[in-house]
């Protein structure tokens, strides 16, 4: 297996639909440890503003921008465990299996 540090987001996560479609999605290749860092700060301050949130009962502001930071948060963390997962050994596919010759 790689040395962690040198793990890089792969960049399959989407995020934020739109009309059933991704608006966005997590970017490949940025490495795993900033990757995760940058979802620290993120859920950091969607917890901010969840607790604004609780607080603030006049507007609903702060509970939607919570919602989109833990919902960027939540796919880089999810492409993350795509790279750290070990995946399962591929097996062949009918469309991959020899075909027998023809005489």
């Amino acid at each position: 297996m790689n040395n962690q540090s040198e793990l890089k987001t792969i960049g399959l996560t989407p995020l934020i639909y739109c009309s059933d479609q991704a608006l966005f999605n997590v970017r490949a290749g940025v490495p795993i440890v900033d990757a995760l860092s940058q979802a620290s700060d993120l859920l950091f301050l969607a917890k901010s503003f969840t607790e604004d949130a609780a607080y603030i009962k006049d507007t609903d502001r702060h509970a939607w921008a919570a919602h989109y930071l833990t919902a960027m948060s939540k796919a880089v963390i999810d492409d993350v465990v795509k790279v750290l997962t070990p995946r399962p050994a591929r097996t062949k596919t009918e469309s991959e299996e020899e075909l027998p010759e023809s005489k």
